[in-house]
């Protein structure tokens, strides 16, 4: 039989360029250790299947659904979520972006489709919108603003730089 003093462990994770120590138990989520541990409510709890993309977050560069991956599986790791990406006051090229292209309405999946977007730039910075579409098919807006968000990533890329 476990005890609970088994199922609790301490993990460091560096999320926006903060390490973090935190104890954890091991059946927690990433996205839960996000919103509820850290306080980050700007990713959001979609599906909780790995199915919506609402939870994109990215960790040592790639885009991941938070809501699969067990906080004890990131220990060491860097993450980055939506609330890392402005500098100051000054929003990322992508958050801007979504805002003159008008990607999103009600706002449920746009961190979410900004994290898929900012690593898929990260690896092809130039894509065509075929690539975007496909990049992107993990994340599920239910507004229907794919075309929008398509325009918001290709006005990106036009400028993109790392």
């Amino acid at each position: 039989m476990t005890s609970p003093e088994q199922l609790i462990k301490t993990i460091s994770i560096r999320v926006n360029g903060t390490t973090h120590d935190l104890s954890v138990r091991n059946s927690w989520s990433l996205l839960d250790i996000i919103r509820d541990n850290l306080g980050l409510t700007g990713t959001k709890k979609g599906c909780d299947e790995g199915v919506c993309g609402a939870c994109t977050v990215i960790v040592n560069g790639k885009a991941i659904v938070s809501c699969l991956a067990l906080g004890v599986e990131v220990d060491g790791e860097d993450i980055l979520t939506i609330e890392g990406l402005a500098k100051g006051e000054k929003l990322d090229p992508i958050q801007q972006a979504f805002i003159d292209s008008d990607g999103m309405q009600c706002g449920f999946c746009t961190s979410g489709q900004i994290m898929s977007a900012k690593a898929f730039l990260e690896k092809n910075p130039h894509p065509t919108d075929s690539e975007v579409s496909e990049a992107l098919s993990g994340n599920m807006c239910r507004c229907g603003c794919y075309n929008k968000i398509v325009e918001a990533i290709l006005v990106v890329a036009k400028t993109w730089s790392r």
